[in-house]
């Protein structure tokens, strides 16, 4: 029995779709249903924020932590050291000094020398890089016996001294003197 386009139930027979009625497909989505998609992407943005929040916040603590670390340990760490040392003579009138230690010891932020024994003056100074061009330092002046000259800064943030070659001439009638080469890490 059909009353104006509205089918007719029968105890036993199963309902028939409508000829009007289109059937909507609901968007696959794989591994999960569409409503599972929707309840996952709703808890993402809830906590979304909230982990962006924590994330944060970690983050600036161990920023803090460092940064309070570094300046304790900065001050015990950036100190003078010895690169080489010779004991030049009258005679000569240059010497070639090699550093010494290992790859991480050589690295350095200034290097400067330091005489001890007699007063010396320096002509020529070159410094020789490891991967950078060697520097050039032409008439130093004198060094007094325990003086030292200036700082000259490494090449870049540090740089890596393989040697220093020295044109010097001893003052004052002195046979020898010490002459060291020092770095600051």
């Amino acid at each position: 029995m059909r009353i104006s386009g509205i089918e007719s139930f029968d105890v036993g027979i199963t309902r028939k779709p409508l000829a009007s009625t289109v059937a909507v497909k609901r968007p696959q989505v794989p591994a999960r249903g569409w409503r599972t998609t929707l309840m996952f992407k709703r808890i993402e943005r809830e906590t979304s924020m909230s982990t962006k929040t924590r994330n944060l916040m970690v983050s600036l603590a161990i920023a803090t932590a460092t940064f309070l670390g570094a300046a304790g340990s900065a001050s015990a760490a950036d100190e003078w050291f010895v690169l080489g040392q010779q004991t030049i003579k009258a005679t000569d009138p240059s010497t070639t000094i090699k550093s010494t230690g290992g790859r991480w010891e050589k690295d350095v932020k200034e290097v400067k020398l330091a005489v001890e024994g007699a007063d010396v003056q320096i002509t020529n100074l070159v410094l020789h890089w490891d991967n950078r061009p060697d520097d050039t330092i032409k008439d130093v002046g004198v060094l007094k016996s325990g003086g030292q000259t200036a700082a000259k800064n490494a090449p870049g943030l540090k740089g890596r001294l393989k040697a220093v070659t020295v044109q010097y001439k001893i003052l004052g009638g002195a046979k020898t003197a010490d002459l060291k080469v020092m770095g600051y890490d």
